[in-house]
């Protein structure tokens, strides 16, 4: 089985994607009124709108703390925080809330051109909206299809790993929608209280050396989170997130409807103007998640061409995740050089620490899933406390999926008997599999149509307990072809072997 696919990613667009307004007029926030320790959101706005009406500029940010509320950016303006300037979030959810929205501290629509950049911080101050004392939980799962049953997330329990509750709800912290020609650049932003920046609909956003450290105990505090986007460039960045440090989904403004029509991207003028979520490049990134490093899919836009190189995925609930649970397809994606350990966190987190999961079923009832084709593994070394899972249905299997070189060593964390030895396949219908019981082999496939693994190599630890069995094992896969494989069963799972098929057919 030979792939042969083109990544085809449109960067002359990129190569124009800095601001422009690097040699205009500065616009000093302190000249309309901006006062470091005090409440500054229309004096701000005030700097934004007289740059957008001249033409475009840097609103300029000198040292100082300067505190605000919701900031609208317009086209042609580049927020600049100098070093030692820090654009703080008020703490009061009524600086967000404008004609009856809740927003986060910077929204930009419909715009080109703009930019936010320096050396400067953006402290969203979000860890203000949420309760450290209690858990954020909601009913999602059945225990009882679980290997602990009720001792699975007992009720009663505070999990020390998260999530924490939201007391109250904020937007997204940096939040782009519809947009053309994004920057951010040399940023540091940290502590916001859900995702850290949100780029929906936008087409051409460069994103390089910026630095996201977010609370891992805050739910939903994603750092890079794409939407329907393409021609993205990320470079350069180091994220701590609450939930997924980069993400690429296909979400049209509404999440939980299935299906999309035109007229949301027709009655803006700027963004991206296609069906597809596509051409990312993610490349030279450090990222800690307490869900997943890498997460592709879900969304009612298909999602396609992405390539992530020369990445490190540490401490990580789970390190690439890539999701056909809607009913749109996801394509030709590249994963290499890339080292990747997770571990198994308590609490209500996505994920079981697999360090890769490839998984295509259904969230709506009804609906078919779509298809995962056309991915590659290379070079990847990895450490977690569960095995690679590639999961597909009948009626929605994945196809083309390569693994080469990759090393992986299986390990016991402190939550491997309460959480372990259980599928993960949240969000999913029925409800009987969004989390259920299963064996965990070293690298496990079903209703695969083409399924390579070269060259790879497995270990495991002295102490695993028994539901660690085999080293692969693949149920209903065609195409299989497995090949120079350096690795065996789980030395403590009786029975256990090396390699175990079900319903396969072999590559000739």
């Amino acid at each position: 089985m030979k792939m042969s696919f083109p990544i085809v990613v449109a960067w002359l667009s990129l190569a124009l994607l800095k601001p422009t307004t690097a040699l205009a007029t500065d616009y000093n926030i302190v000249k309309f009124g901006a006062v470091s320790g005090q409440l500054c959101t229309q004096a701000i706005q005030k700097a934004i709108d007289a740059c957008h009406a001249e033409g475009g500029g840097r609103v300029l940010f000198p040292e100082g703390v300067f505190i605000s509320g919701t900031l609208f950016l317009k086209s042609n303006v580049d927020i600049h925080l100098s070093r030692n300037a820090i654009l703080k979030g008020s703490d009061q959810v009524a600086h967000y809330t404008v004609n009856g929205r809740v927003y986060g501290l910077v929204y930009c629509e419909d715009a080109t051109n703009v930019a936010i950049t320096g050396t400067g911080t953006i402290d969203a101050n979000g860890s203000q909206f949420y309760d450290p004392t209690q858990n954020h939980t909601y009913d999602e799962f059945d225990r009882s299809a679980t290997r602990q049953k009720d001792g699975y997330m007992p009720v009663g329990t505070f999990f020390t790993d998260g999530p924490i509750k939201r007391k109250v709800f904020v937007g997204n912290t940096l939040e782009f929608f519809h947009c053309s020609r994004v920057s951010l650049l040399n940023l540091h932003i940290k502590d916001t209280p859900v995702w850290a920046t949100r780029f929906g609909y936008c087409d051409g956003v460069l994103i390089d050396n910026i630095s996201i450290a977010n609370n891992l105990l805050v739910p939903n505090s994603d750092g890079i989170h794409c939407t329907a986007s393409r021609n993205i460039r990320i470079a350069n960045c180091q994220i701590v997130a609450g939930d997924d440090a980069i993400v690429l989904t296909g979400f049209t403004r509404e999440t939980e409807q299935p299906g999309y029509g035109p007229a949301e991207q027709a009655r803006y003028q700027h963004g991206n103007k296609t069906i597809y979520a596509e051409n990312l490049t993610v490349t030279n990134c450090q990222l800690q998640s307490a869900s997943s490093g890498i997460r592709i899919g879900y969304g009612q836009h298909p999602i396609r061409r992405c390539v992530f190189t020369n990445l490190v995925i540490s401490d990580s609930h789970r390190g690439i995740g890539i999701f056909a649970h809607d009913a749109s397809d996801i394509e030709d994606l590249i994963f290499s050089d890339i080292v990747i350990e997770t571990r198994l966190r308590n609490g209500q987190w996505w994920g079981h620490g697999e360090p890769i999961h490839l998984s295509c079923i259904s969230r709506f009832a009804g609906q078919r899933a779509g298809q995962i084709k056309n991915v590659q593994f290379n070079n990847i070394i990895a450490t977690g406390e569960q095995g690679i899972l590639v999961y597909g249905l009948p009626d929605s299997p994945l196809a083309n999926i390569e693994f080469n070189q990759v090393r992986l060593r299986l390990r016991k964390g402190k939550e491997t008997l309460t959480y372990g030895g259980n599928f993960d396949l949240r969000p999913a219908t029925p409800r009987a599999k969004q989390i259920f019981a299963h064996d965990i082999p070293g690298f496990y496939a079903q209703h695969v149509n083409g399924l390579a693994i070269r060259q790879c190599a497995l270990t495991w630890d002295a102490d695993l307990p028994s539901f660690f069995t085999h080293g692969i094992e693949c149920e209903h896969v065609t195409d299989l072809w497995i090949n120079d494989f350096a690795g065996g069963p789980n030395p403590n799972a009786p029975g256990g072997k090396k390699i175990q098929t079900t319903q396969c057919t072999l590559r000739k």
